[in-house]
């Protein structure tokens, strides 16, 4: 009786956690120390959210919930990861019908995620737009203030598209800070200048079932562990890989907890 007793507390302890923790979504909080940010960009706020997967998972009134969230951190930029719906279509107006009450004082960027490619993108890019918002597809955007400037790149995805950094960085130099949000952290393997400083990915959802949070049986990349989740620095530039706050099917996680980036931009003296 023992035995069948302890075995069932070892199958349903983490099958509840399992199915719990996705909805425990954390904010990552995090200052991005360079001598190239410019000083009227100190201390400026960046929100940077990846895979949503907005469906019947995270329904509707969650993803109201995320907006609210996000607005009360009140970001001066806010970045979108791609990965917007899951599976169907019909979810593509609810979702930015609720997100296009971000709010974010400098603007708000996107790039679209192989699962855009899989339900619709060209009707995804036709909200994104709707919205008001910049979608950066192999493409940077000067952002300025008193006469000071940051760039925010851009690439289209790595597995279903053709991303290109060179129209990025054609006009940049190594004094300058610039950002690059790529779906697909696999991306950062094809930077071989010190040109961007910041890379900005999700995609990989950290695995979404871990094993204690050391090592996910599943990663979606070509660089195994290597890009499953968190900071990596490369010889050339630094990536930052968000677990992303929604999930594929079936929709578990297991020490991996959804989360999205609040990251403080800091001039280094």
């Amino acid at each position: 009786m023992i035995g069948w007793a302890w075995l069932t507390l070892i199958i349903l302890v983490p099958l509840v956690d399992g199915l719990l923790e996705p909805y425990f979504i954390k904010t990552i909080k995090k200052s991005i120390w360079d001598k190239d940010i410019p000083p009227a960009f100190d201390k400026k706020k960046i929100v940077f959210i990846s895979d949503i997967h907005h469906g019947i998972y995270f329904y509707r009134a969650r993803l109201r919930r995320l907006v609210k969230r996000i607005n009360r951190l009140k970001p001066d930029i806010i970045i979108l990861g791609g990965d917007y719906v899951h599976k169907h279509k019909v979810f593509i107006s609810s979702c930015f019908e609720e997100l296009r009450d971000l709010k974010a004082r400098l603007g708000i960027f996107a790039v679209l995620g192989n699962h855009d490619h899989w339900v619709d993108a060209e009707l995804i890019r036709k909200y994104l737009k709707r919205c008001g918002f910049i979608l950066l597809e192999n493409e940077g955007y000067w952002l300025t203030l008193v006469d000071q400037k940051i760039k925010i790149g851009g690439t289209r995805d790595l597995w279903w598209d053709d991303p290109d950094i060179r129209p990025i960085i054609k006009d940049v130099s190594e004094n300058d800070f610039v950002i690059l949000v790529s779906h697909n952290p696999d991306l950062a393997e094809e930077i071989k200048n010190k040109k961007i400083d910041l890379v900005l990915a999700g995609h990989t959802h950290g695995g979404q079932v871990t094993f204690f949070g050391l090592w996910a049986p599943i990663v979606p990349s070509r660089y195994g562990q290597r890009y499953r989740s968190g900071v990596v620095k490369t010889p050339y530039t630094k990536v930052i890989i968000s677990k992303g706050v929604g999930t594929i099917s079936p929709p578990f996680r297991f020490f991996c907890r959804p989360d999205f980036y609040l990251l403080t931009l800091r001039k280094r003296k």
